[in-house]
């Protein structure tokens, strides 16, 4: 059976999760919707596939919400899956969390303009960040507990480092 997808809202009634990384593709996503659709499923839920951390099993560490990730696949094989969801009437629920997205690479343009320009950053806005805690000293800055330790003791065993690099500043945590 084959049914063009209508513009009108649709009510999913039974979805199945795809997982989405490196070891679980557009193409390997593409070959079971016959499978699913057998099943009676009607709408895939799929896991996040733009562009995340390199390796990320899961997605929800993007580092770019305008990219898929080339992990998963190329934006034809995209088509082609979602072509193949249209031919048995499926659809897809995309996990999008807007705010889920990793600080720990450089690939992340938002974030790292969020480090370097705070509140006045055009990426503000898109982070779940007080800028005006009830601690004064803390006003405009981002505090994010990452550290194995209390802040004076990484620093004392100098695990924690600033770096000055082509025009930027970030830090980074030495292995202890």
């Amino acid at each position: 059976m084959t049914t063009k997808m209508s513009s009108d809202p649709r009510i999913p009634v039974s979805t199945y999760r795809l997982q989405f990384n490196h070891m679980f593709t557009f193409s390997d996503a593409k070959k079971i919707i016959q499978y699913l659709y057998d099943l009676g499923i009607n709408d895939i839920y799929a896991s996040p596939y733009f562009r995340a951390k390199e390796g990320s099993l899961h997605g929800y560490d993007i580092v770019d919400h305008n990219t898929l990730n080339p992990e998963i696949g190329t934006e034809e094989e995209y088509h082609e899956m979602i072509h193949e969801l249209w031919k048995h009437g499926m659809g897809q629920i995309l996990d999008i969390v807007p705010n889920h997205m990793c600080i720990t690479s450089k690939e992340n343009v938002w974030w790292m303009d969020v480090l370097e320009n705070g509140p006045s950053s055009v990426y503000a806005d898109y982070f779940d960040i007080n800028w005006e805690p009830i601690k004064i000293e803390l006003k405009n800055k981002v505090l994010i507990p990452v550290l194995d330790d209390q802040y004076g003791n990484v620093l004392e065993r100098q695990e924690l480092q600033l770096v000055f690099e082509n025009g930027d500043f970030f830090s980074f945590l030495l292995s202890a």
